[in-house]
């Protein structure tokens, strides 16, 4: 009994191996920060065994992107990059599409930044927390809390930075949470604890919405007039949040050098 042999395009499918998870980090000349970023990989791997996840970095760090997807073409595997990142910037918006545009053959997709997501905020009250915020009902007249992140000139940044610090006002029971930038926009952390004490607001806290310890995250900390919590990290929930980036982007068409291809 003869058997046709399968179409071509069924080989290529069978052949085909499972999208890569590339959570890519903005790099920092912090040693702390690749080694957290790594922790919190250790943390999605646990999350989906299997998966194959690598660290990849805008700058500074190693790996370095565009060293990685031209890694990842070699071998023949699709790329799903996830943006260690909270909001729409320069880097979401231009420098990802680009890294993957310059790779000739790569079949990929670019997630979402991080944003406003409920597990995102879970993980912003538990560092807060963690550091020591405890405010009762009596205190909540007092207390206030500033949310300290990277900044961008994007105003689609400032506006998603404003809904993550929205929700998590409304996850510490209504207190006020004044989002501040370190750098490209305002206002500033200094200025945003100045505008808490002028409402009467003088136990501030400062949440950290970073994934990992450098210059940024140090600054933010140090004008805290209270508590300042630490860096995201390998926060379980981030964890979850990364995975729910990369399972969003893969139900998405897959790119070619700006062509789309069906979802396999």
């Amino acid at each position: 009994m003869h058997h046709r042999p399968a179409p071509a395009h069924q080989h290529t499918a069978a052949a085909r191996r499972p999208a890569t998870l590339v959570a890519v980090g903005h790099g920092s000349r912090d040693p702390r920060a690749r080694a957290t970023l790594l922790r919190l990989l250790d943390r999605v791997r646990e999350l989906r065994p299997g998966l194959d996840v690598r660290l990849a970095h805008i700058e500074l760090n190693a790996p370095l992107l565009d060293e990685t997807l031209a890694g990842l073409a070699a071998e023949g595997r699709e790329a799903v990059l996830v943006p260690l990142l909270f909001a729409p910037g320069h880097h979401v918006t231009h420098d990802l599409p680009a890294a993957v545009a310059a790779v000739p053959g790569l079949r990929a997709r670019v997630a979402a930044p991080l944003g406003a997501h409920p597990l995102l905020v879970e993980a912003l009250a538990d560092r807060l927390a963690e550091a020591g915020w405890t405010p009762g009902e009596d205190d909540r007249r007092t207390t206030g809390v500033v949310l300290a992140a990277a900044g961008s000139r994007d105003p689609r940044s400032g506006a998603e930075t404003r809904r993550i610090a929205a929700l998590l006002g409304e996850r510490l029971g209504g207190v006020p949470v004044v989002p501040a930038y370190a750098s490209a926009a305002a206002p500033t952390v200094p200025e945003a604890v100045a505008a808490l004490a002028a409402r009467g607001r003088h136990r501030i806290a400062v949440a950290s919405c970073f994934t990992a310890p450098g210059l940024f995250a140090a600054r933010a900390a140090a004008h805290a007039p209270w508590i300042a919590a630490a860096p995201l990290g390998a926060h379980p929930a981030l964890a979850r949040l990364v995975l729910h980036r990369h399972d969003r982007a893969l139900a998405a068409p897959a790119v070619v050098h700006g062509r789309e291809l069906a979802a396999v």
